[in-house]
């Protein structure tokens, strides 16, 4: 087995309890996105899937102890590698693009790479997909701070008291966002069109409820 499949089982086995806004469904839809905008925007294959793979890896650490998932991805994703050797500038590639694919941290990828890996992540947030995953989170949050206390300071829309105007302030405050902060035209092109189920969906959404 090589270190592509050891290491989708891997995380495979690190999400198994995630909810669906980051459960491996989401994480191999990003792999795909990266795959498929690589081979219009070049990049390392290679890289891309690993980056792809291992970039949510820090997200169970983030719900037990709040803080920074793309960091403590970042360190796991290290570590992991250094164990199955690979080669350490590599790895350091990597690493950059998981410490760098959050939206909300507004960072600056250093590789092709790192930009496509942003995208992917971003992208899976866009369309009918990304109104799914909006809705999983959101009640993922609740349950959390219910459960632990934990509350996400990036995502108080979560626990609004209307659940309605909470999703449309998410709606406004991301998705109708990530255009402008997209790295490459490929990626552009791809979210222009999933853009538009979701301004639709909204539109209905405010009809039906207010």
């Amino acid at each position: 087995m090589d270190i592509i499949e050891i290491t989708r089982d891997y995380v495979s086995d690190v999400l198994s309890d995630e909810p669906g806004s980051h459960d491996m469904g989401h994480v191999e839809r990003v792999e795909s996105l990266c795959m498929y905008i690589g081979e219009k925007e070049g990049g390392n294959p290679d890289v891309l899937r690993l980056a792809a793979l291992l970039h949510d890896v820090g997200v169970v650490r983030e719900h037990e102890e709040g803080g920074d998932h793309a960091l403590y991805g970042a360190e796991i994703a290290g570590s992991y590698l250094a164990d199955k050797e690979v080669d350490e500038k590599t790895i350091e590639h990597i690493v950059s693009c998981i410490r760098t694919h959050r939206f909300s941290r507004g960072m600056v990828p250093e590789s092709i790479e790192g930009q496509i890996l942003q995208d992917a992540d971003r992208i899976d947030a866009l369309g009918a997909v990304g109104i799914f995953r909006s809705l999983v989170s959101m009640g993922a949050l609740r349950g959390l701070k219910h459960a632990n206390g934990n509350v996400k300071e990036s995502s108080m829309n979560a626990y609004a008291q209307n659940p309605f105007e909470g999703f449309e302030e998410y709606m406004e405050r991301k998705p109708f966002k990530i255009m402008d902060r997209l790295n490459t035209h490929t990626s552009r092109d791809i979210a222009t069109e999933r853009l538009k189920i979701m301004e639709t969906f909204l539109e209905q959404l405010k009809k039906e409820v207010y």
